[in-house]
């Protein structure tokens, strides 16, 4: 049960125009929300620190999000708890957040002064010249994430040119009044990533999507074009009636296309599956999108489309590895901070949170 309880997200990620992510969305502003901004340098327990708040809310019964990083999945970025109106996020670059209400909605965590300043400064051009690294290799990273960027948008453009867009839309309007009824809750929109090139290559988190829904209906569409046109209706018909809506939108496209979309309250899943993100689900509802293009019209860009594919993952799989050598220098730099941080005073920092806001 309480594997069930944890749903795995990314807030952002490399994206073609840099890092992009919705950090500032997820404070909600409103409705007795409490978000807690940490501060800290890395290796001084952030992450630890949110797993143990999110153990003590999964053993209180409590449904949580956990919020991955996207340099490095295996550390967290944040905690969300929808039940308590409460959230906790890494507030630091590349995410740097600044509280909006203080005190009202946001109450910063400030975890400077478990840090022995001396100690670094002693190892200032060391600590210095790490960061720097770190920085050059994830703009290089970004660099070619932005070149994968520019061969799918090419794809894109064909495969709009060679799909019914009405006819995408028409079963769109079919599925949303099949599967969404209308709700008298009021529309309530989260945004998240499910699906991003990482360190360790493409990663989507499948398993939440199993979690949430108990129903699936899964997009298969190489093209883009179909899916992107019937997501965005599909999500529209979604907040129009009234439901709660997790809205999951593309790494490569973050401001403008949605990959999936998961509405809890109806147990349901609309999910989009293609070459770089295959998805299969036992008993989903597939769609194949092909339905709605014309097939001898893309036959005849089949050598273009394919050499974009191969461009992109080529170009993917480099950022990948400039990733992960930007996580070597990274695990330096986490040496020197973890050296100077005292540790019991930051468990006290913890059990300080979880008896205040848990």
């Amino acid at each position: 049960m309480e594997e069930k309880q944890r749903l795995d997200f990314l807030l952002g990620a490399l994206a073609p125009c840099g890092f992009a992510g919705y950090f500032d969305k997820m404070l909600g502003r409103r409705g007795g929300w409490r978000s807690l901004l940490i501060k800290a340098g890395p290796g001084c327990g952030k992450s630890t620190m949110m797993a143990k708040i999110a153990d003590h809310l999964t053993a209180q019964g409590e449904t949580v999000e956990l919020i991955h990083c996207s340099s490095d999945p295996d550390s967290l970025d944040g905690v969300v708890c929808p039940a308590r109106r409460f959230s906790i996020v890494d507030a630091t670059a590349p995410h740097t957040l600044e509280p909006g209400c203080p005190g009202a909605v946001e109450t910063v965590v400030s975890l400077y002064d478990c840090l022995d300043g001396t100690y670094l400064f002693g190892h200032q051009q060391k600590v210095a010249d790490l960061f720097d690294r770190c920085g050059k290799l994830q703009a290089r990273a970004a660099r070619y994430i932005t070149a994968a960027g520019s061969l799918l948008d090419d794809s894109l453009r064909i495969s709009f040119a060679c799909t019914d867009l009405d006819a995408a839309r028409g079963f769109a309007k079919h599925l949303a009044s099949k599967y969404l009824p209308a709700s008298g809750e009021g529309a309530v929109e989260e945004l998240r990533v499910l699906s991003a090139n990482t360190l360790r290559g493409p990663l989507c988190y499948a398993d939440t999507v199993t979690k949430v829904a108990d129903t699936i209906i899964l997009l298969e569409d190489d093209g883009g074009a179909a899916s992107r046109a019937m997501m965005q209706l599909l999500h529209d018909e979604a907040l129009s009636r009234g439901h709660r809506v997790i809205t999951c939108y593309c790494s490569m496209a973050p401001y403008d296309k949605i990959d999936h979309l998961l509405l809890p309250d109806l147990s349901l899943a609309f999910v989009t599956s293609n070459r770089f993100h295959p998805l299969d689900f036992a008993g989903a509802r597939r769609i194949h999108c092909t339905r709605f293009a014309s097939t001898d019209a893309l036959r005849a860009h089949r050598a273009r489309l394919r050499f974009n594919r191969k461009a992109a993952r080529d170009l993917f799989a480099q950022a990948s590895n400039l990733q992960a050598e930007a996580k070597q220098y990274h695990d330096l730099l986490e040496g020197y901070y973890k050296s100077a941080a005292n540790f019991e005073q930051i468990d006290a920092v913890t059990e300080q949170i979880i008896r205040s806001y848990c």
